[in-house]
């Protein structure tokens, strides 16, 4: 009796190939997500032993947390670019790559200078994964953008927080020792390289290679992009004074150190449900004013809650204030959405983070002024209002059914 042995169709083994390969593109998308701030939110738990082991006076601390914001916006800008000419699978790697050696070479740096140029290096890749990420699940989920954001919204989330929340217990671990707590981090980033190694998408390289040759440009002349440089602006600079300075608010209306530290940990927890929810909804939706008007009215009933409030109302506001940080997400979301192309997910991208996060940085410096001189949280938090209404007024225009590729035409005819 003779046994016939099937062999699957050609088509078939090509179908199977393609199920992998999306699986790889997107591990490769979640793991990149999970360490874009881990260069970040491994400094902050550990400034003291990084100030007393280096050295390191209090102008140059300040100059090591404002690093981040100038990474994101000055590298940031240069992804579209660099993508055309590397092809977005290889911008990854090497953005990952680059991380690694930053977060390895910074830790075990015993100067100053060498601090902060390795702590730049390591920035660089959460820098280029930040627009680099919203034009690759444009390109490879047209479709499924809301779910995509979702999923790798809420990766960002849990990888902050994590990180955030074990630094501190590793150099613990490690018997004091902040190098190897800090250093540990390069273990991830590493480890989301190896997805964007082994994916290939032969089928789409030549479509790929003729889309980068038609790269978007003079966004500026668009007025969504602008509007969108000043929203992604306001909501970054109320999330760097929520994480730069909430716990001494707290510590200030009469809580313990150990009490504000869990109000915070509370705080970056939020975000993680909220970022699983915001980008699905907003996508669901053609015009996502209801979810913006939403979320930025949150913001002003919860940042007058967080300075006026005691006890259990404090606690509300905390809430309530975490879940209007979905405008982070929302904005991301709003990124493939309101683009026709991956190449005007990468433009407007690009551009709304550069100067959205120059705009930032302004933040928590002006509250650290408003801070010493009035010597109270009043004069600040009005900072923080004013600016959820500038979010506002502009949100009201990104959130409407528009595209950037149609003002860019409009504007050229």
């Amino acid at each position: 009796m003779t046994t016939t042995v099937t062999q699957p169709s050609p088509s078939a083994t090509r179908a199977a190939r393609a199920v992998g390969f999306s699986w790889l593109l997107v591990a490769g998308v979640l793991l990149t997500a999970m360490n874009l701030r881990t260069a970040v939110t491994s400094v902050g738990p550990l400034l003291d032993e990084i100030r007393s082991g280096l050295g390191m006076n209090n102008v140059l601390a300040g100059v090591l947390t404002t690093l981040p914001v100038l990474a994101f916006a000055g590298l940031g800008g240069l992804t579209p670019a660099l993508g055309r000419r590397l092809g977005e699978r290889r911008l990854l790697i090497i953005a990952l790559l680059t991380m690694s050696l930053g977060l390895v070479a910074r830790a075990f740096s015993h100067s100053v200078p060498l601090f902060l140029v390795f702590s730049a290096l390591a920035l660089a890749g959460g820098a280029v994964g930040n627009v680099a990420i919203p034009a690759v699940v444009k390109r490879h989920f047209p479709d499924r953008v809301g779910p995509m954001t979702t999923a790798y919204s809420t990766a960002l989330a849990v990888g902050t927080m994590i990180t955030a929340a074990f630094t501190v217990p590793l150099e613990h671990a490690f018997d004091g020792n902040w190098r190897l707590a800090m250093g540990v981090w390069v273990v991830p980033a590493l480890l989301a390289v190896v997805p964007w190694a082994l994916w290939r998408d032969p089928a789409r390289d030549a479509e790929d290679r003729a889309e980068a040759a038609a790269p978007v440009k003079r966004v500026w002349r668009s007025r969504l992009a602008v509007m969108m440089v000043i929203f992604f602006g306001m909501q970054s600079m109320i999330a760097y004074v929520m994480f730069g300075w909430l716990a001494q608010l707290f510590r200030d209306t009469g809580r313990t150190a150990s009490q504000a530290g869990l109000m915070l940990a509370v705080f970056t927890a939020i975000s993680i449900p909220v970022s699983m929810i915001v980008p699905s909804v907003a996508a669901k939706l053609r015009d996502q004013r209801p979810v913006l008007f939403t979320l930025v009215g949150l913001y002003l009933v919860g940042l007058p809650g967080l300075v006026l409030g005691r006890g259990a109302l404090q606690w509300a506001a905390l809430v309530v204030t975490g879940v209007a940080m979905g405008t982070f997400p929302l904005v991301l979301t709003l990124f493939g959405l309101r683009t026709r192309s991956p190449q005007g997910t990468a433009a407007l991208s690009a551009f709304a983070q550069s100067g959205g996060y120059l705009i930032a940085g302004t933040g928590p410096l002006l509250v650290g002024v408003l801070y010493q001189v009035t010597d109270g949280w009043a004069a600040p938090f009005a900072l923080l209002i004013a600016a959820a209404l500038v979010a506002l007024v502009t949100g009201a225009y990104i959130a409407r059914d528009r595209y950037l590729e149609d003002e860019l035409a409009e504007a050229a005819e």
